[in-house]
């Protein structure tokens, strides 16, 4: 049963058909919010989070966009405002990660990975700044790998996560004057399609966390939620990490 405390409010979440998008536009929902969100293949998976979303009593518009696509990550923030009438909450969580070694990262990779998962948020967070009222929410999604490199291969995604720290304080300082706040999210291992807790290898990565086990992607929708609600009014400019532990 929806809390309320996001009723009124409009949402866009990045990358939002399935693992962590898709817990937290669902949870948005939840919490009382229309929300749109971007996909980028998969249609019949997207319209499943139209249904779970509809079956909430919020509206929902799914909407084709690659996050590396800068006319159309413009086109879902603009769109998103006509459809439900204003954008209250942007959740920058669409990413992709190549790992290896860094001899062996092909420059199309670099360019991908540092279009969608840097140059993405950063034009989603301009675009809504135009038109998003006074007390809005930009929240990002990063990752643990931005702190705490415990293996190799890893460098081109941490790179691109780490970049969303300055984005983060810098733009929450900008935009702070207009009671906007901005967060940043850093999950740890997470239970997806991406990177399963039964994958070949989780039980490293579960080992290198505190609690010894994969997080599930409701437990970074749920701090998403209280940074898009009333318990995140007074943080801002903050990275939180969600990750069991992986950078103690």
């Amino acid at each position: 049963m929806a809390t309320a405390q996001l009723d009124g409010k409009a949402a866009l979440v990045t990358g939002g058909s399935r693992g962590i998008g898709e817990a937290v536009a669902v949870r948005l929902a939840a919490d009382g919010a229309d929300v749109a969100f971007t996909y980028r293949g998969e249609e019949a998976r997207a319209a499943k989070v139209v249904v779970r979303i509809e079956a909430l009593g919020r509206r929902a518009w799914a909407v084709r966009a690659d996050s590396a696509d800068a006319a159309a990550v413009r086109a879902a923030v603009d769109g998103t405002v006509e459809r439900f009438g204003r954008l209250d909450i942007l959740v920058n969580n669409a990413g992709v990660g190549v790992l290896g070694p860094i001899e062996e990262i092909a420059e199309e990779d670099v360019d991908r990975v540092l279009a969608v998962n840097v140059r993405g948020p950063f034009l989603a967070a301009q675009a809504a700044a135009r038109r998003m009222g006074d007390g809005g929410r930009i929240i990002g999604i990063g990752s643990c790998m931005a702190g705490r490199a415990p293996f190799p291969g890893g460098t081109l995604y941490a790179t691109s996560k780490a970049a969303l720290t300055g984005l983060t304080r810098t733009l929450a300082r900008e935009l702070g004057p207009r009671d906007i706040t901005v967060n940043l999210v850093h999950p740890g291992p997470v239970d997806t399609d991406m990177n399963p807790a039964d994958g070949e290898s989780a039980p490293m990565q579960a080992q290198l966390t505190a609690l010894g086990r994969y997080g599930q992607p409701s437990d970074i929708a749920a701090a998403v939620a209280y940074l898009a609600g009333e318990g995140g009014r007074y943080v801002t400019g903050a990275s939180i990490a969600v990750d069991g532990g992986f950078t103690v």
